[in-house]
């Protein structure tokens, strides 16, 4: 999938991202292991180790560690003088480096994020000080400017201007061909493309096999969130279909995958871990992020997802079949993101307890609004307010406005800015500061802030003006991969205990519970019910976007939920969340944002009948989206929970 263009200085080529066939692939494997060792940049290191302690076959880990929101902070940190890699791979490395290289496993990640080739250094510097030989490979985007002036690998690379953009499978593969390296570290990917290219790899398959690579992506998405298709993020007390004890959400097991040569995708955990597996958590990862189901677009290939489906094989696994190439089934442009400064953004919390806390918390956000208006007229439409305990997450019914009638006796007020000049950010907290003595009575725990924001704005650019590179470093190392320091022997070769207690209660819990996945009957007509009685959901963000899923409990309830789950209704339930004020009984105000919505909202809502649910994205809603939202949620994740509590009467 690559055109050389050139040789850069060291003789590395570069590549464009034009297709190009692979030249008689070698089918290497029948089957490949890949594991998933982190979902986000926040994930667990220990969670990972345990994946490879307990599954031996792996023959990848996956760390997926970027996002949009961390790609934008590695930008800021960069110009700053910080880091343009993920910090933390220095901890990843010596948490599963040592295991990897004795089992044979390589290591893919996006870590690298702005600058790979920092990322790349400091991970033969952690193997050094463990004494082991290691082999990294960078595959990394390069800019028009690094090409003209020849490429030189002594100097740290970083994209002019911070641009990256997703490139496909291609630049993985070439390092496998080229290296068989043990470490492979990127810059900005699409996440199911670490997936897909050990694939391609492995099993042989080539870029006009779209069938193959839509299952292999399929996989990839499914992975590429670690523990939400295995339990987590899917835990919720009171629901049957998705209620789990503690331990047994304690021991959740990171998913991995077989896949075969003829594109058969098994997902699967391990055998005696915690989580659950079934077909409502593959449902909900299906349906994450995609947009429209029937044409997800990836840079290797579109993919049709409205016929997937999953058969358990057992508690532990699960087929995957379906997913095909989508009528335009490879995307002629790719995405590249460009920050963009965003402005700056002002924030302030204090808390209120007790009798009528609700009421001083109101009182101390007029006051707020009220200095900054005396001292920068005209900016109170950039504030946005709200009470944590209270209405922070708009969670009430569309049938009334029932956080009118709670009561509360613990809240906490947060207000938040984003400005366009820096002193206003800064008065901004300052004036929060003031309601230590200039307050309602009993206000306590203050905590302000401002900072710079940056907004990845999303173009889309032709393949062919979209560059590549892929180079190899490696150490040396008097010691043999499988003679290691003592305690990181200990570390990485003993597994590590639950609690006694605990793991008695997890072994129990996974050999004999059986957690139902779907209803066998239909829910009751003609009565208000809420619709978490009759299906769940599982919300994520693209940009300004939201989009959830809709999965009911009783498969056929998904032609009656159409008739009720409308692009009015969408909009009715989630417009409270555009509110910029705690006073949300102001008539005129609630005008002003139901007019808002009706002219910029857009609703998208799409059947998938291979899993017979509904997919719904909603566009505009998200304050400008993750990187300069003025919300507590700005992914919109809670989302989900305030759709699933909005009672609803089933047609017969």
């Amino acid at each position: 999938m690559e055109v050389k263009v050139m040789k850069a200085h060291g003789g590395d080529e570069i590549n464009n991202c034009l297709i190009k066939l692979r030249s008689n692939p070698e089918r290497l494997r029948d089957k490949v292991y890949i594991g998933c060792g982190a979902g986000f940049g926040g994930d667990r290191p220990l969670a990972a180790l345990k994946l490879l302690q307990r599954v031996k076959e792996l023959n990848y880990l996956v760390l997926e560690c970027l996002a949009e929101r961390t790609l934008a902070d590695r930008y800021q940190i960069m110009l700053s003088g910080g880091h343009g890699y993920d910090s933390h791979i220095s901890n990843w490395m010596r948490t599963v480096l040592p295991l990897a290289l004795e089992r044979g496993t390589c290591i893919i990640t996006n870590m690298g994020a702005m600058d790979p080739l920092g990322a790349q250094q400091k991970v033969l510097e952690v193997a050094s000080s463990l004494g082991l030989s290691v082999s990294v490979a960078v595959a990394h985007e390069v800019s028009l400017t690094n090409i003209g002036s020849g490429f030189s690998s002594e100097k740290s690379y970083i994209m002019e201007g911070g641009i990256s953009t997703y490139l496909g499978a291609a630049p993985i593969v070439r390092c496998l061909e080229k290296y068989q390296p043990n470490v492979i570290i990127t810059s900005r990917l699409a996440d199911a493309a670490l997936f897909l290219a050990p694939m391609v790899y492995e099993l042989g398959w080539n870029w006009d096999e779209l069938v193959h690579l839509a299952q292999g992506s399929l996989a990839g998405h499914l992975l590429e969130c670690g523990c939400q298709l295995t339990g987590g993020y899917f835990m919720h007390p009171g629901d049957k279909y998705r209620d789990m004890s503690f331990p047994q959400l304690l021991d959740l097991s990171l998913p991995y995958a077989e896949i075969s040569f003829d594109g058969q995708v098994c997902v699967a955990k391990a055998e005696g871990s915690g989580g659950i597996l079934n077909f409502n958590t593959c449902a909900e990862q299906l349906l994450y992020e995609v947009g429209d189901p029937g044409a997800y677009v990836t840079p290797d290939v579109v993919i049709d997802f409205q016929d997937v489906s999953f058969l358990p094989l057992s508690s532990c696994r699960v087929l995957c079949i379906g997913a095909k190439p989508s009528s335009k089934s490879i995307p002629d442009k790719l995405l590249q993101l460009v920050p963009k400064d965003c402005g700056w953004k002002g924030w302030g919390e204090i808390s209120y307890g007790g009798y009528e806390c609700v009421k001083r918390a109101k009182a101390a956000e007029y006051l707020v609004r009220s200095w900054m208006e005396e001292i920068f007229p005209g900016l109170n439409d950039h504030i946005l307010s709200y009470i944590i305990g209270f209405d922070s997450l708009k969670a009430f019914s569309n049938n009334g406005d029932a956080s009118s009638l709670r009561t509360s006796e613990d809240i906490r007020l947060r207000m938040d800015g984003l400005f366009e000049q820096k002193e206003h950010a800064v008065q901004f907290s300052r004036e929060f500061t003031a309601l230590y003595t200039n307050g309602p009575a009993g206000g306590g725990g203050i905590s302000t802030g401002y900072k710079k924001e940056i907004l990845l704005e999303k173009l889309l650019v032709r393949r062919e003006d979209v560059f590549w590179r892929t180079a190899v470093r490696s150490n040396t190392s008097s010691q043999s991969n499988k003679v290691l320091d003592p305690e990181i022997n200990l570390r990485h070769t003993l597994t590590l205990p639950l609690p006694s207690k605990l793991q008695i209660e997890t072994e129990k819990l996974s050999s004999e519970s059986v957690f139902p996945c779907r209803s066998s009957s239909p829910a009751l007509h003609g009565m208000q019910i809420p619709l978490y009685n009759l299906a769940h959901s599982r919300a994520g963000d693209k940009g300004n976007d939201i989009n959830f899923s809709l999965i009911p409990y009783f498969p056929s309830d998904v032609e009656r939920l159409k008739l009720i789950i409308t692009s009015q209704w969408v909009k009715s339930v989630l417009s409270p969340l555009l509110a910029l004020s705690t006073s949300l009984d102001e008539l005129d105000a609630r005008d002003q944002r139901d007019k808002w919505v009706n002219e910029n909202v857009q609703v998208e809502i799409y059947e998938v009948k291979g899993i017979q649910s509904l997919n719904i994205v909603v566009r505009n809603i998200l304050d400008g989206g993750v990187n300069c939202s003025r919300r507590i949620d700005r992914h919109g994740k809670t989302i989900s929970d305030i759709i699933l509590c909005q009672q609803v009467v089933m047609p017969p």
